[in-house]
This record gives C-alpha cells, sequence and structure tokens, in this order.
C-alpha cells in the first residue's frame, strides 16, 4: 500500500467484520472519506461465529440491506438438547411467529457474508485495503491522529477499534480494561457441507426454514460452554464454546480441540452430519464478560466497536453478538458524522457515541444481562442436571419384564430436600437474568 501521508482521512477502521463494515458502509453512505484495514486475506476469513444474525433489533439501521443479503436460512425451529454422558433430551419449539415474515433471525456463512457487506461499502465510497495489519496508533498530545501500517503514516480524524476480542488498538489507546481469563471463551467450529435434500430430512425442514440447537452439559464434558449448531442452506455450522477458566482450571483436563472432536462422536451428532464433508475448520476467543468486563468506548479521536468492545452475549438459551457488532458500528459511524458537523473529535465531541449506545438495544440488553455470566457460572447446570434429566426421562420411558412404577414416585425418588433446595437456589440465581 502506498503511503497515505499527505492525505487525512474522516475515519480509518481498523478491522473488516461486521462492526467495522457497518460503520464504513453507514459512514460512506453520508460522503465521509473512510479507509478500512483488514488483516485477513478477505473480509470473514478469520471469522469463526456459529453463524446466526438476528434481525429485527437492527432491521431499520440498514434498511438497504436485506432484500439482496446472502442470508442461509430463517431460523423457524429452536432447539435444546441437554447432554448427559449416556444419553440426552432435546427439546424443539416450533412457534408460528417464527415462521411469518419479515423472519426474527438467519443462519448465515460468514465468509459469503461479511465478503459482500464489504462490497457494499465500497460502493459506497469506502476504500478497503486486506491483508493490511495495523503496526501502531499515531497519538499526539494524547489524541489518536492515524495508524501506522505496513510503514505507512495513516492520518484521520478519528480511529475505529474493530479489530476483535484482544484488540491491540484499544489496548493502546488505553481504553482496555486488563484481560481476565474468566471474561472470555474459546470457540471451535467446522462448516459441514450435506446434500440439500439430505439436510432438509434430517432436520424435519421445509424449503428455506432452518433450525438452531444448543447444546449444554456432556458437550462441553461438563464445563462452563456448550455447543451449538445452525443449519445453512447446504451445509451446517458445528462447534463448541467453552470458558477459558473452566478449560484450564477444572479437572478433568482436556485440551481445547479434543471438546469439538469427542462432541462430534457423540450418537446425536453422528447421525446428524453422516455423509457430511468438513470444508472449513476455525478457532477463536470469544468476548463473555458482558457489562462488567467492558472499557471505555471511546477517547480523544477514538472509538470502539464490536468484539474490540465486548459486545458479545451468552444467557445460555440465546448466544448473541453479530447484531451487536453491526449496531455499534452503525452508533459509532452515527457519532462520527456528529462530530464531522461539529469539528470536535475529542472524546466530548465523540461521547455521542455511548449516548446512542445507551438509548438503544445494545447497552439496554447488557444492562438487562449484566449478571448473565454468573449465573450460568454454575458447575450443577452442566454436571448434575443433564444427567438428572436423563436419569428421570430414563425411568419415565422404560417399561420392565415386571411391573411399571408409577410416574409421580418415579419424578419423586430423585427430588429429595437436598435437590429440592439446590434448585431453589439455581432458581434465585435465574431470577437475576
Amino acid at each position: 500500500m502506498e503511503s497515505q501521508s499527505n492525505e487525512k482521512f474522516d475515519a480509518i477502521i481498523v478491522g473488516g467484520g461486521l462492526a467495522g463494515l457497518a460503520a464504513a458502509y453507514t459512514m460512506a453512505s453520508t460522503g465521509l472519506e473512510v479507509l478500512v484495514l483488514e488483516r485477513g486475506d478477505y473480509c470473514g476469513s478469520k471469522n469463526v461465529t456459529g453463524g446466526r444474525l438476528y434481525l429485527n433489533p437492527i432491521r431499520e439501521l440498514f434498511p438497504d440491506l436485506w432484500k439482496k443479503a446472502p442470508l442461509e436460512r430463517y431460523i423457524a425451529h429452536e432447539e435444546v438438547c441437554i447432554m448427559g454422558k449416556e444419553r440426552s433430551l432435546t427439546i424443539r419449539y416450533d412457534g408460528s411467529e417464527l415462521n411469518q415474515e419479515p423472519y426474527q433471525s438467519y443462519s448465515i456463512l460468514r465468509g459469503k457474508f461479511d465478503k459482500w457487506l464489504a462490497k457494499q461499502a465500497e460502493r459506497k465510497g469506502a476504500i478497503l485495503v486486506t491483508k493490511s495489519r495495523v503496526d501502531d496508533l499515531i497519538i499526539e498530545n494524547g489524541k489518536v491522529m492515524g495508524v501506522m501500517a505496513g510503514g505507512d503514516e495513516l492520518r484521520a480524524n478519528v480511529v475505529i477499534a474493530c479489530d476483535g476480542v484482544l484488540s491491540f488498538v484499544a489496548q493502546r489507546a488505553g481504553l482496555r480494561k486488563p484481560a481476565q481469563p474468566k471474561n472470555f471463551a474459546v470457540g471451535f467450529k467446522e462448516i459441514i457441507e450435506l446434500d440439500r435434500g439430505v439436510l432438509e430430512n434430517r432436520f424435519n425442514l421445509e424449503g428455506d426454514e432452518g433450525a438452531a440447537r444448543l447444546f449444554m452439559g456432556d458437550a462441553s464434558a461438563g464445563k462452563f460452554g456448550g455447543g451449538f449448531l445452525y443449519t445453512n442452506k447446504e451445509s451446517i455450522s458445528l462447534g463448541i464454546v467453552v470458558g477459558i477458566d473452566a478449560l484450564t482450571e477444572e479437572t478433568p483436563e482436556i485440551k481445547a480441540p479434543e471438546l469439538l472432536d469427542k462432541f462430534k462422536q457423540r450418537p446425536e451428532i453422528l447421525k446428524l452430519i453422516k455423509g457430511g464433508e468438513t470444508v472449513e475448520y476455525s478457532a477463536h476467543v470469544i468476548p463473555e464478560g458482558g457489562l462488567k468486563a467492558m472499557g471505555k468506548l471511546y477517547g480523544d479521536g477514538i472509538l470502539v466497536a464490536g468484539d474490540a468492545a465486548g459486545f458479545s452475549m451468552n444467557i445460555g438459551v440465546t448466544v448473541r453478538g453479530m447484531e451487536y457488532a453491526m449496531a455499534s458500528g452503525y452508533y459509532a459511524a452515527q457519532a462520527v458524522i456528529e462530530a464531522k458537523k461539529q469539528n470536535d473529535f475529542t472524546q466530548t465531541g465523540l461521547a455521542t457515541y455511548e449516548t446512542l449506545l445507551k438509548n438503544s438495544f445494545v447497552m439496554q440488553d447488557f444492562n438487562s444481562f449484566k449478571e448473565s455470566l454468573e449465573v450460568l457460572e454454575y458447575p450443577r447446570l452442566f454436571q448434575h442436571y443433564p444427567e438428572l434429566a436423563g436419569n428421570i426421562m430414563k425411568d419415565l420411558y422404560e417399561v420392565p419384564a415386571g411391573p411399571k412404577a408409577k410416574l409421580f414416585p418415579t419424578i419423586k425418588k430423585y427430588m429429595s430436600m437436598r435437590e429440592m433446595w439446590s434448585m431453589v437456589q439455581l432458581g434465585r440465581r435465574m431470577m437475576k437474568i
């Protein structure tokens, strides 16, 4: 890349993921001069997100995108699988609202979606440079003035850090809190190709219907974490996420990549992926600390968005991040647009970003679920209760050689005073979210 030392951009975005591209698209649409620097070979090449995008919260922020966006399947079936060591219980929810347009959420392939979104930003006028690593920030008198990339000095009114969960840019700017393992998880994902007809038969799908299934319990070897499965048009996104603390400190010790291999050997999973071909494998660190782990989101000449800001959330029944990334990119862009009108790119001028986030679903969600990590860090959720559920179902459905016990006593034998007190304690924990 040739030096741009004589040119000053309105904004330089570090990272071409959903947050960075959403910011670029929004700013370029208003005529701002925007440069996106992406370290990967192409936008989406380094992403390991499970593959589900909730549209309702961001539909109106990008009204022109969705008709032609490369979405895979709309999620019409919500599923949860509770895995014990030898048995499992799968709950499938089919609601009429999930089958009504506009659909609430879609599975997506990030390699395809991000590449497409990058083209939309370029068509609006954003400049995108891939295979470009940012080596440092240019800081003068405490204000971020640009970046150093590949030996070039690139200047801008604002730098937007969208460089992922371990954001070097946010750290260099002094906006990031010291990283704590308990606030992060590691994810492993494969994309497994399957014939479309075979896939639809296995998951009982029609047309463009899709299914999303979350796994808890033995899926992550009883550690804090779980598995996920999303159906695409002709493939499955299958993966495991496990807390770094649980992985490194809890026993039994198990190497992270082995979790996914072990998960795939479960009979429940083998039947779903039989005959499929793994065409992509990836691993990545994921932020899970929520509101309590967030650093400052803006400073003099800099904003932080997406995973770099910690905008990812696990509340058990749903795991969300992509809509937060796009929304934070959008609001970062709006803050830059307003700062340019006022010609004020100090942290005072960029504080609009925090106001916009607080008034949006983004920070309202993070405030509502600020206790979710502490609630879910409860070993019995991943070890005891999956076994308990499986054992109860086993006895309920078992037909012995002799007489069958009544149903109520069958369940009651598992409900000791100690067990019921434990459930009360769990209920109290769950009330926080």
